[in-house]
C-alpha cells in the first residue's frame, strides 16, 4: 500500500491540526516572551571582527549621567537620542531616556526591538536618501565610529548630519585621538577633556568630541 493513499479520519486529523496550532502558538509565544525579556537587558559578547569594544561601567556611567542632566534640561517628551555604533551604552541611556534608537551593523541588535536600525555606514554614498525615516529626528547623538580611517570618518559625517534634527542638535564623538583632523574638517566638533575608558585597554588613546560643552556635564556629575 502507498504511503500515499493513506488517509487519516477526520475527527483525527481535526485532532491533529488542533494539536499543531496550539504548538505552533506555544513556541510564537515562547519566542515573544524570550525576546520581551531580553529587551535592554540582553548581553552580548564584543566581536572583533566588528570592532566591537565595550565601554568600561565608569564611562557607561559617567556619559548615562552626563544624559540624565541634558535630558532634563529639555524637558521634552520629544527629545530623541541616536546612538551610532555604540551598543553597550543602550542599556545605560535607556534607563535615562526612553527615546532612544540604536544604529548597528550587527543583526543580534535586534534584540532591542522597534530601537534597533540596521545601518551599515558605507551605503550613505551609493543612496541619497539612505535612512530617510530617520532625517532630522534627533536632538542628541552619540557616535563611535567603528574605523579609525578618513573615509570612515567621512561617511558617519554624512550620515549624522542627516539625522541631526537641526543645527542646534548636540554631538558626541568617542573615538581614537588620531581621526580629530577627518572628524573636525566635516563637523563642527571641538575636543573634550573626558577620555573613554574600555573594559579591555586598547592600543589608541580613545578621547572624545563634542559640539558643545560636553565636560561641563561629565565634571558636574562626578
Amino acid at each position: 500500500m502507498d504511503n500515499d493513499d493513506i488517509t487519516l479520519p477526520a475527527d483525527t486529523l481535526a485532532i491533529l491540526n488542533e494539536f499543531l496550532a496550539e504548538r505552533s502558538k506555544r513556541e510564537h509565544d515562547e519566542e515573544q516572551r524570550m525576546l520581551n525579556k531580553t529587551g535592554k537587558d540582553a548581553h552580548f559578547e564584543e566581536d572583533w571582527q566588528l570592532s566591537q569594544f565595550w565601554y568600561s561601567d565608569r564611562t557607561k556611567r559617567a556619559i548615562g549621567d552626563a544624559l540624565a542632566k541634558l535630558v532634563k534640561e529639555h524637558n521634552s517628551s520629544d527629545f530623541r537620542i541616536a546612538l551610532l555604533s555604540c551598543p553597550s551604552l543602550y542599556a545605560t541611556i535607556k534607563d535615562v531616556h526612553e527615546q532612544v534608537n540604536i544604529f548597528e551593523y550587527d543583526q543580534r541588535f535586534a534584540a532591542y526591538g522597534t530601537d534597533f536600525v540596521h545601518y551599515d555606514f558605507n551605503a550613505v554614498d551609493s543612496c541619497s536618501d539612505y535612512l530617510v525615516e530617520h532625517h532630522k529626528r534627533y536632538d542628541l547623538i552619540i557616535a563611535d565610529p567603528p574605523f579609525l580611517s578618513e573615509e570612515c570618518m567621512t561617511k558617519m559625517s554624512k550620515i549624522i548630519i542627516n539625522l541631526q534634527r537641526s543645527s542646534a542638535s548636540k554631538l558626541v564623538f568617542c573615538s581614537g585621538e588620531v581621526v580629530e583632523p577627518w572628524l573636525v574638517a566635516n563637523l563642527p566638533l571641538h575636543k573634550c577633556n573626558f577620555r573613554p575608558e574600555h573594559e579591555r585597554n586598547l592600543g589608541n588613546e580613545f578621547v572624545s568630541f563634542a559640539n558643545f560643552n560636553f565636560d561641563h556635564y561629565i565634571e558636574n556629575n562626578k
